[in-house]
């Protein structure tokens, strides 16, 4: 540019001094370049400082170009520093933008390298590709006739759900079979309800629905008297020993529900010398008014009595093949027969009964029923209870497709739902097999157009459902070796719909952050405007949202037996849904019961496990809480301060264990203040985290108890000696029962938790040079 201004300038110069006839004009027009709008005014001839300015006029036209080039110089480098200085202010505000509105849930950066879609703008695509519609028809396709294991229209059912998975193309779909043991009633012989004479002589037989059955319970025949047990929990029982009443020998009544299940029901009938079990739905708990949608009462309710999850006849290991393993029996099998019963059938039992009155909470709504325990019927008579089941191999069918993570492929996040029902099976399959389905298509959809998950999405049909969850933990115990390395969560869509009202979340602890964050997004499916978290904190709070994993919950093998952070959903009304385990478990019945609002409640439920799993499929470290686990042993350790002045009389020290506790929490302290201190975009740092991160919820399976022998080994949410909440019952015996506290067990009992305990401070740190255990002798 300064070449050309200069040459541009010696032309003109030369040009001009070679016209001395315009020679004024030239001059006029040179200095018109020069000189101001006041100077161009004049119309006079040459001054003097016009001559001079002619005279040097070359040397100043080369200073002013020089003078113009330095200005555009400095001019450039001004204006990129403070582009960069600007840029770089934008950047590190919106950086800290992106922090701030990923701890609220909203966008954050793209999780892998290369080009990807912010958090955000995957939850809008997500919430664009759910639809209600499908859901709805989904549930009323499986739920139009009962579909139970091995049957034709269980059949014809798992080819459906192959097929849409493969019409989805997802990276991978296929299918695991296996035989297992299940039990069915025995067609060559029912099962019978008889009251007969003391010399057995039969006066009356009452009248049962053939299709009534307790899978896995004992056959045989048992006779005696009848005392009715409430609900059967252990303060039931403890209340009718107190008030001397002995059930040996006899048939208990007892009444569905109670937070109890039939297995657990029937399990502490059995402790208590009970000869018979018979449970029936009462009008207190499921609603049978016939002015309004409910129950009759000629329907029974129906479940399995295996205390425990899985072929009862290969616990511990999986069922591939029957004659390469020993005939071994699950200890949560009966040795008592088990019958579901109507509530006609209950009400025509208990009106005969005689004995002392039970409590006022134990009152149901039976007609005509005095609520008296028994065990006496009138006129002498007695009740002969006859269970006929035959078990039978069956072939089962798991179904599974995937879609591949990008960045860490061999981490899995995992939704699966029952597929199997001995009814229809709205609430029980139908609602769970939908959002599965759904979230599949939703995903699959989000891949197509640029969603790259960091981590792999597995959705699962399991089969046997009804039998203890045998699909889902024939599965895990085939691959227990692997998936504490390689499963990140669990989620069970299992009765995820029976209601619109309350949302409940049986949970590990280690989830609880990520659904108090997916609660803040999602909207409540009867309350237009409001957030879930936002209508739960009207009713009481938030907090009432998370509850314990339970028995017969989907995911409680994945946690309790594998070790696997697992969470199950359910949405309810303040009035029971009563068609469950019935064969009125029909769409049209809990499409009644919703109001028209099963695609729009199921939504909601597809919406809110899509959130976390977007979330753990998209960050960069896994959004655990890795600390969680400490707040409950601090509450067990306070219970043991409580009694530690009779502890110690017997020679106990709860010292252990605060020590085991204390390093457990530093030890989770350290490791997240490390997480948050890291470079979590550097692949090898968030890799090395994750894997500890994953294996959390692992360290509290008891490596001191047999897989086989006491199969769900998870000190907080498992079964067994070894488990906090055996230990804490024990020790309530200090105070309640002193006689019957065993120091003994109780000694056992303490190390067993306290050294799981410490295995998993121990591991949490890291490398063995940095655990450093003294213990002190107390």
């Amino acid at each position: 540019m300064t070449t050309h201004v200069t040459q541009c300038s010696s032309t003109t110069l030369s040009h001009s001094l070679s016209d001395d006839d315009e020679m004024g004009g030239a001059q006029g027009v040179e200095l018109r370049l020069v000189t101001t709008e006041e100077d161009e005014t004049e119309a006079g001839p040459i001054s003097d400082v016009t001559a001079l300015v002619l005279r040097h006029r070359h040397g100043y036209r080369r200073a002013g170009v020089l003078l113009c080039a330095c200005g555009v110089i400095v001019f450039t480098a001004a204006f990129l520093l403070a582009y960069g200085v600007l840029s770089g202010r934008y950047h590190c505000s919106q950086s800290g933008d992106q922090e701030e509105e990923q701890q609220r849930g909203g966008a954050t950066s793209p999780a892998g390298g290369g080009p990807g879609l912010y958090l955000g703008e995957l939850r809008v695509m997500m919430r664009k590709l759910l639809q209600d519609e499908d859901i709805h028809n989904t549930v009323s396709r499986v739920s139009r006739a009962p579909h139970p294991p091995g049957s034709s229209e269980g059949t014809a059912l798992a080819s459906e759900i192959l097929r849409r998975f493969r019409q989805l193309q997802m990276d991978h779909t296929w299918t695991e079979s296996l035989y297992a043991t299940l039990q069915f009633p025995d067609r060559a012989q029912r099962s019978s309800l008889r009251l007969v004479d003391s010399a057995g002589g039969i006066l009356e037989q009452i009248s049962l629905n053939l299709s009534d059955f307790c899978p896995y319970s004992a056959t045989g025949t048992t006779t005696g008297g009848v005392v009715y047990a409430n609900y059967g929990r252990p303060a039931d029982f403890n209340w009718l020993k107190s008030a001397g009443v002995s059930v040996a020998g006899c048939v208990v009544v007892m009444r569905v529900g109670g937070g109890v299940s039939f297995a657990e029901k029937v399990w502490l009938a059995e402790r208590n010398g009970a000869g018979g079990v018979l449970i029936y739905p009462d009008p207190a708990d499921l609603p049978q008014d016939p002015r309004r949608l409910g129950l009759n009462t000629h329907t029974a309710v129906s479940e399995h009595v295996h205390l425990g999850s899985g072929d009862p006849f290969t616990p511990g290991f999986p069922s591939f093949n029957h004659t390469q393993f020993p005939p071994i029996q699950s200890s949560g099998l009966p040795f008592i027969p088990a019958l579901p019963i109507t509530a006609t059938v209950a009400a025509q039992l208990l009106s005969q009964l005689s004995g002392a009155s039970c409590p006022p909470s134990w009152r149901g709504r039976l007609p005509y029923v005095r609520c008296v325990v028994g065990p006496d019927l009138s006129a002498g008579r007695r009740v002969q209870l006859s269970v006929h089941n035959k078990m039978a191999p069956i072939l089962l069918n798991n179904i599974f497709s995937s879609l591949e993570g990008r960045v860490e492929p061999d981490q899995y996040i995992i939704l699966g739902a029952q597929r199997d029902s001995l009814g229809p099976g709205a609430v029980k399959s139908g609602v769970g097999t939908a959002i599965l389905l759904e979230l599949a298509r939703t995903f699959s959809v989000m891949v197509k157009k640029g969603f790259s998950p960091r981590r792999s999405l597995l959705f699962v049909s399991w089969d046997a459902g009804e039998f203890g969850n045998v699909g889902a933990t024939e599965w895990l115990e085939g691959y227990l070796s692997m998936l504490h390395l390689k499963a990140v969560a669990y989620f069970s869509l299992d009765q995820a719909i029976m209601g619109d009202d309350v949302l409940s979340a049986y949970t590990s602890p280690l989830l609880v952050d990520l659904l108090e964050a997916a609660i803040r997004q999602v909207e409540h499916p009867k309350h237009a405007g409001q957030t879930i978290y936002s209508q739960a904190e009207r009713e009481g709070g938030s907090w009432r949202i998370v509850k314990p994993l339970y028995l017969n919950s989907g995911a409680y093998s994945f946690t309790a037996f594998a070790g696997v952070p697992a969470m199950e959903l359910r949405f309810t009304k303040e009035r029971a849904y009563p068609f469950v385990n019935t064969p009125l478990d029909s769409a049209s019945r809990l499409q009644e019961v919703l109001g028209g609002r099963l695609g729009v409640t199921g939504r909601s439920v597809g919406e809110l496990v899509g959130e976390m799993v977007l979330r753990l499929a998209h960050d960069h470290i896994l959004p655990l809480r890795i600390t969680s686990y400490a707040q409950t042993v601090l509450q067990f350790s306070a219970q043991l301060n409580r009694h530690s002045a009779e502890l110690q009389s017997r020679g106990l020290s709860p010292q252990w264990v605060f020590s085991a506790r204390g390093d457990y929490s530093r030890a989770a302290e350290t490791l997240q203040r490390a997480i948050d201190y890291s470079d979590l975009h550097d692949p090898t740092t968030a890799r090395f985290y994750n894997t500890r991160i994953m294996k959390v919820e692992y360290y509290f399976l008891s490596q001191y108890v047999s897989a086989v022998e006491t199969p769900f080994r998870h000190v907080i949410h498992g079964r067994g000696n070894h488990t906090l909440s055996a230990l804490t019952e024990h020790l309530g015996l200090l105070t309640s029962n002193p006689e019957c506290f065993d120091e003994r067990r109780f000694r056992r009992q303490l190390a067993l938790f306290t050294w799981t305990l410490q295995g998993a401070a121990n591991a949490l740190n890291g490398d063995v040079w940095r655990v450093h255990n003294t213990h002190s002798h107390y």
